[in-house]
């Protein structure tokens, strides 16, 4: 279920915790989920047929920032859950902190 993501929008997942913000995204519809099926606007609710795939399960960690490759999309895990993130079929990863210049 492809959508179109703006900064800002919350969104959680069908079948665990995660919540997430969008601090970036691309331009167009994407299809993000968490744990196999698409994630959902934060004020909608749940079914109770979905269930998590075990192949998605890697999790994700509250306070982290998610990116993909190119780092064109960034979520925020403002919850954390069991589900791992995927956007059009790549997981998202961890954002890495920039190394700072060293002052010698």
């Amino acid at each position: 279920m492809a959508v179109a993501l703006k900064p800002g929008a919350r969104l959680k997942s069908s079948v665990c915790d995660t919540q997430v913000m969008v601090v970036k995204a691309p331009a167009g519809e994407h299809d993000l989920r968490c744990g196999g099926p698409p994630m959902l606007a934060a004020a909608a609710t749940a079914s109770d047929t979905v269930s998590l795939d075990p192949a998605l399960a890697g999790g994700t960690l509250i306070g982290k920032r998610y990116v993909n490759a190119d780092e064109s999309i960034e979520l925020l895990c403002t919850t954390g859950g069991k589900g791992a993130l995927v956007l059009d079929g790549a997981p998202l990863v961890i954002k890495q902190a920039k190394q700072l210049p060293s002052s010698d």
